[in-house]
């Protein structure tokens, strides 16, 4: 469970890093790599939050 959260909040500090690359350069190439990190958090999340609602329930 500890190497989901660690994987869930480094995923999403590079998803903020790109973002505020993207801000400051205005590249598009920043834009789409956030939005794929942060589609690819979500999916993490929801395994993370899966797994612990399928431990309640056992």
């Amino acid at each position: 469970m500890l190497l989901f959260r660690w994987a869930i909040l480094l995923l999403l500090l590079t998803a903020a890093v790109s973002f505020a690359l993207f801000v400051g350069t205005g590249l598009a190439g920043y834009k789409a790599f956030g939005l794929r990190t942060l589609k690819w958090t979500l999916l993490a999340a929801g395994c993370f939050f899966a797994v612990l609602i399928l431990e309640r329930l056992a």
